[in-house]
C-alpha cells in the first residue's frame, strides 16, 4: 500500500469536487471559428447556449470514449471542461496503471447523463488480469466556448477515484494482511463493506511487521497524506500477514446492517472497561471514515461533558437547580429549545438533561469561564489534545475556548465544538466508568505506541452522569429508543443544526452493560430519528 498527500478536513466530512474552467484547445477554436465570404470575415460564430442537444451528447461522448480507449490522454482530456485536471488521471490510467485493451460501452442516456461500462486488461511484467466496472458522465455546455463537453469529475474514470487520485500498478508498498477479530474470525471488506478503508489503513501501517510479503496490484493512489491506497485488482498475491484487531464480528455485522438504513451515517462501539473498539461502520457515498475522522457539532450529546463541567466546578449538581426557560439570551444571541418542549422553571439539572433543555445549559454560560468546558474535555475526557493513537488515523475531538456567543453555544454542542462518533462513544464510556481509556483498534503491544491518558472523573461525578443518562434512557428523550433493552443502560440524544441544511444532523450515544456506542446521521433530523435506531441495534446485538 502506498501513501499520498493529505488535505485536512475541517468542519465537514464531505469531499468537495469543483469542476475547473480550463477548456484546452476549444478556446482557440472558438476564437477562430467564423464564416468568411466575399469581402472578408463576418466575425466569429455566436457561442451556443442552453443544455447540449441529444446529438451533441452522443457526439461528445463518442469522441471522449474513443480517445480514452486509445490511451490518448491529451485528446480525451480536451473533450472535458477541465483538461488540466483530467489529463494526468487519464495518463496514469494507461501509463502507470498499465491498463490496456479498453472497451467502453455506453448505456441509455438520461438527458445529458450517460451511464457506461468499462472492460479492460491490467498487464504488468507478463501478468494480465481483467478489470471491469461501471461509471457515468454528464455532458455540459462549455461556459466560454459554448461547446458540448464532458463535465469533469474523477469518478468518471472510476467510481472510487477522487480529486488528486491517480492509478498505479506494481509491487505493493505494504504486504497484504489477514485481519481477524478478537475471536479469530477473518474480517474482509466483502463481508463487512465499511471496513474496506480501515483494513487498507491497517495494511499500510502493520503489513510489514505482520510477517507478510508484497504482491503485485493495480491500485488508486490517493492524494491524501497517510492515506492507504485502494487496491482494485490483484495480479499476483503476496503472503498475507495476520493482524488481530479488537473488533467483534457480531457487533460489526450489526453495525453494518444498522447504518445501511440511513444515508450518510456512521457508528462506533467500544468496551468502556478496556477502551477496545468493537465495531466501526459507515454508510456514505464518498467512502469517508466519518466514524473516526468526522468533524461535526455533536448537538446535545455534548451535554454529558457540559453537565460534568457544571458538577466538577461546583456550579450545580444533578439535583441542583437548572431552570428550563422558554428561551435564553447570551451576549445578544437568543437560544431556543426544540419545538414542543414545555418550560419548567423549577427543573433540576437531571430534569433538564433528561428532557434535553438547551436554555437550562445556556443560562450557565454566566457561571463558567471561557475555558472551563475546554479543560473538562481535555483533563477529564481526554479530548482535544491530538494524541490518540488508535492504530489508524482518527480525530480526537475539539472543544476550543471560544468567547462571545460560542461560550453558550458550546455548552449545547453547537458553536465551535467538533466531534466524531468515535469521540462521543469514548465520552459515554468515560461517563459510565469514570475512567478515560483511549480507544484502540489493535493492541498497544503491536507497535509499542504511547496511548493518551487523562485524569478521568471523580466517583461522585461519574455516578451523577450515570444516573442522568439512565433517566434519559428510561423516561427521558431516549426512552423510546432504549425501551426493551435489559441490563445497565444510559443514553443521550442530540441534534445539531447546520446552516443551509434542511434538517439537523442526528446524534445519539448510549451504553448497555459493557458496551458504549455513538452514531451520527447527517441531515437525519432529531437524535431519535436516525442515529438512535442505529445505536440501539448495535447495543441490542452486543449487550
Amino acid at each position: 500500500m502506498r501513501k499520498g498527500v493529505k488535505a485536512t478536513v475541517i468542519g465537514s466530512v464531505f469531499a468537495v469536487m469543483v469542476s475547473g474552467a480550463g477548456y484546452g484547445a476549444y478556446n482557440i477554436v472558438s476564437a477562430l471559428g467564423g464564416s468568411s465570404g466575399v469581402g472578408g470575415s463576418s466575425g466569429p460564430a455566436p457561442v451556443k447556449t442552453g443544455p447540449p442537444s441529444a446529438s451533441e451528447v452522443r457526439a461528445t461522448t463518442a469522441k471522449f470514449f474513443a480517445a480514452w480507449e486509445k490511451g490518448d490522454s491529451v485528446t480525451a482530456a480536451s473533450y472535458t471542461n477541465n483538461d488540466g485536471a483530467a489529463d494526468p488521471v487519464l495518463e496514469s490510467y494507461s501509463g502507470a496503471g498499465h491498463i490496456t485493451k479498453v472497451t467502453i460501452t455506453p448505456g441509455t442516456a438520461t438527458g445529458a447523463t450517460v451511464p457506461f461500462t468499462v472492460k479492460a486488461t491490467v498487464s504488468y511484467k507478463g501478468i494480465a488480469k481483467p478489470l471491469a466496472y461501471k461509471s457515468q458522465l454528464t455532458v455540459v455546455r462549455g461556459k466560454t466556448t459554448g461547446r458540448a463537453l464532458v463535465d469533469w469529475q474523477p469518478s468518471v474514470i472510476h467510481p472510487e477515484l477522487k480529486t488528486g487520485d491517480t492509478f498505479v500498478t506494481g509491487e505493493s508498498a505494504s504486504p497484504a494482511i489477514e485481519a481477524v477479530d478478537r475471536n479469530g474470525t477473518v474480517l474482509t471488506k466483502e463481508k463487512y463493506p465499511s471496513l474496506g478503508p480501515i483494513l487498507d489503513e491497517l495494511r499500510s501501517k502493520y503489513g510489514d511487521q505482520a510477517g507478510g510479503s508484497p504482491g503485485i496490484e493495480l491500485a488508486i493512489k490517493h492524494d491524501v497524506a497517510d492515506s492507504a491506497d485502494t487496491t482494485l485488482v490483484t495480479l499476483e498475491k503476496g503472503k498475507a500477514g495476520k493482524v488481530r484487531t479488537t473488533l467483534s464480528a457480531t457487533a460489526q455485522a450489526a453495525a453494518e446492517k444498522a447504518v445501511t438504513k440511513y444515508s450518510e451515517s456512521s457508528v462506533v462501539a467500544l468496551q468502556p472497561s478496556t477502551g477496545q473498539l468493537l465495531a466501526i461502520a459507515n454508510h456514505r457515498d464518498d467512502g469517508f471514515n466519518a466514524a473516526f475522522l468526522g468533524k461535526l457539532a455533536p448537538g446535545s450529546t455534548m451535554k454529558i461533558i457540559s453537565a460534568a463541567t457544571l458538577i466538577d466546578n461546583g456550579i450545580t449538581t444533578m439535583n441542583g437547580p437548572a431552570p428550563c426557560t422558554p428561551d435564553a439570551v447570551w451576549q445578544s444571541q437568543t437560544f431556543h429549545n426544540l419545538t414542543g418542549l414545555k418550560p419548567d422553571e423549577g427543573a433540576t439539572l437531571a430534569d433538564s438533561f433528561a428532557r434535553s433543555c438547551n436554555t437550562a445549559f445556556v443560562k450557565f454560560a454566566d457561571s463558567v469561564k471561557v475555558d472551563s468546558l475546554t479543560k473538562e474535555a481535555q483533563d477529564r475526557f481526554g479530548l482535544g489534545r491530538d494524541n490518540w493513537k488508535t492504530g489508524i488515523p482518527s480525530f480526537d475531538g475539539s472543544v476550543p475556548a471560544s468567547g462571545g456567543p460560542d461560550t453558550a453555544a458550546n455548552l449545547i454542542g453547537q458553536g465551535q465544538v467538533q466531534m466524531s462518533p468515535l469521540n462521543m462513544a469514548s465520552v459515554t464510556a468515560t461517563a459510565k466508568t469514570g475512567t478515560f481509556r483511549q480507544p484502540v483498534l489493535v493492541a498497544q503491544s503491536l507497535d509499542d505506541r504511547q496511548l493518551a491518558t487523562a485524569q478521568g472523573l471523580s466517583a461522585s461525578t461519574s455516578a451523577q452522569l450515570r444516573a442522568m443518562m439512565n433517566r434519559t434512557a428510561t423516561s427521558g428523550t431516549a426512552a423510546g429508543i432504549m425501551a426493551g433493552l435489559g441490563g445497565n443502560i444510559g443514553a443521550k440524544t442530540g441534534s445539531a443544526e447546520v446552516d443551509g441544511q434542511a434538517k439537523s444532523n442526528s446524534w445519539f450515544t448510549g451504553y448497555r452493560n459493557d458496551v458504549a456506542a455513538a452514531a451520527m446521521t447527517q441531515d437525519g433530523g432529531h437524535g431519535i430519528d436516525a442515529a438512535g435506531p442505529i445505536v440501539r441495534a448495535v447495543l441490542a446485538a452486543s449487550g
